[in-house]
């Protein structure tokens, strides 16, 4: 899969996906180019039946450098520049990246420095590994801005509220190590190890888990994060377990399991509850 600029290059193999932010020479800092094509692939991706996972890493030596600069800071004039380049509004822009919820799991394979949006972005994604010595920050604050992508939203509930504010407020850069000490990755590893532990896991993902199975869990877990109500939540996942039961993917994760051989999914990742139970809120 090719894009005009080759700001992110997208490569599938065996039902996974591995989105490179391409930018090298940038420290794939993001440009409206690039953030066009992230959205694209992404979202792209999403809607493809045959990938079943999702692996988003940097080219060269960081992750993702934060948003390019280069062009201006921020201000009413950068506001209406992104906005048209983009074509969204701070309404839309929300929607656009809405990552959590894609039917398709996504995976950041953090492989150096990771700043600003750098790191807000893979927030919206399901799934953190870094490299040990990655450098990681949310440095808005040091930049005279505040941070952004739902991280505001996300993160507490990642690391809890006082351990959230402390690298929200302070801006303070912490290693990918610490970072998974803190939950904001859930694993770090040394850096020649990252990329190719994050692609056995999202290859395991894609063989060995039933797609429905998976867009249902996340669509739990995500809408539980809205959920005051914990009674109703476990009532609407009792519920769900039952459908999800009914599905032929589930006469077939048992039998593969008893005869001893790989599973093959016919499900679609796109299964559909019954209308009353798709929402949590």
């Amino acid at each position: 899969m090719a894009y005009a600029n080759d700001t992110v290059l997208v490569d599938v193999d065996d039902g996974v996906a591995t989105v490179t932010l391409n930018r090298p020479d940038k420290r794939n800092a993001i440009n409206f180019e690039m953030d066009r094509e992230l959205h694209e692939a992404l979202w792209g991706l999403d809607a493809d039946e045959a990938v079943r996972a999702i692996v988003i890493t940097g080219a060269g030596r960081a992750f993702c450098g934060g948003f390019d600069l280069s062009a201006g800071g921020f201000g009413a004039d950068a506001h209406a520049a992104h906005d048209e380049a983009l074509g969204v509004d701070s309404d839309s822009v929300a929607e656009r990246a809405a990552f959590w919820r894609m039917v398709t799991p996504t995976i950041a394979a953090i492989n150096g420095a990771a700043v600003g949006v750098g790191l807000t972005l893979p927030l919206l994604w399901d799934i953190r590994l870094a490299a040990e010595d990655a450098k990681l920050g949310f440095v808005f604050t040091r930049r005279g801005i505040i941070p952004e992508a739902n991280s505001t939203w996300l993160l507490p509930r990642l690391v809890g509220v006082s351990r959230a504010l402390e690298l929200l407020i302070s801006g303070r850069t912490i290693t990918g190590t610490e970072a998974a000490e803190l939950g904001v990755v859930s694993r770090a590893l040394p850096a020649d190890e990252l990329l190719p532990a994050t692609l056995e896991l999202a290859h395991d993902i894609a063989a060995n888990t039933a797609p429905g199975s998976v867009a249902m869990v996340k669509r739990l877990v995500y809408d539980g994060l809205e959920q005051t109500d914990r009674l109703a939540s476990m009532q609407r996942e009792t519920k769900l377990t039952w459908f999800v039961g009914e599905q032929p993917d589930a006469v077939e994760g048992v039998m593969s399991f008893v005869e001893k051989r790989p599973p093959e999914w016919k499900g679609s990742k796109h299964l559909e509850p019954p209308e009353d139970l798709r929402s949590g809120t």
